[in-house]
């Protein structure tokens, strides 16, 4: 397969890489043979081929601008944040040992959650108002489009 038929295909190349296919595929069976062949030869070759090809920025994903170790940050992230509302929901949320610090805490901690459901409802909303712009002014190109187009010639019966 070659490199421009993988142009399209933004799929992820496995399980060690967030990446997509569209920079090529990550290594060429070649430079396995190039690899051994320097080991055959002479074994530092090899050992640089062999170095070559596991740092090359297309082998583990090292060179993507972190994209892989972002996406693997914020999969942590949100499981120890599962984990901490589970833990809250079992014990409920760990004193201070201040009860008025720990009352203020909740109250906050509450209202944050409700102004993050009331934000994310607003995003909804505008989300939904927007789309049905966008379909409204199609809708009225679409309109205009066909009242300037030539008329249909009456069929005679």
């Amino acid at each position: 397969m070659s490199y421009a038929a993988h142009a399209a295909d933004d799929r992820p190349r496995g399980p060690w890489c967030a990446q997509s296919y569209r920079y090529g595929p990550p290594w060429h069976p070649g430079m396995i043979v190039l690899t051994i062949l320097g080991f055959v030869l002479w074994w530092p070759l090899g050992l640089a081929m062999l170095f070559f090809i596991l740092w090359s920025k297309g082998m583990l994903c090292w060179g993507h601008g972190g994209a892989h170790w972002q996406n693997k940050m914020e999969r942590m992230q949100e499981k120890m944040d599962r984990m901490r509302g589970k833990m809250e929901r079992a014990w409920g949320p760990a004193s201070s040992g201040n009860r008025a610090f720990d009352d203020y805490r909740t109250e906050t901690l509450r209202r944050l959650e409700d102004e993050e459901k009331e934000f994310r409802e607003f995003l909804t909303r505008l989300r939904a108002a927007k789309d049905k712009a966008e379909f409204d002014q199609f809708m009225s190109e679409r309109r205009n489009r066909s009242g300037t187009g030539p008329a249909p010639e009456p069929t005679a019966g």
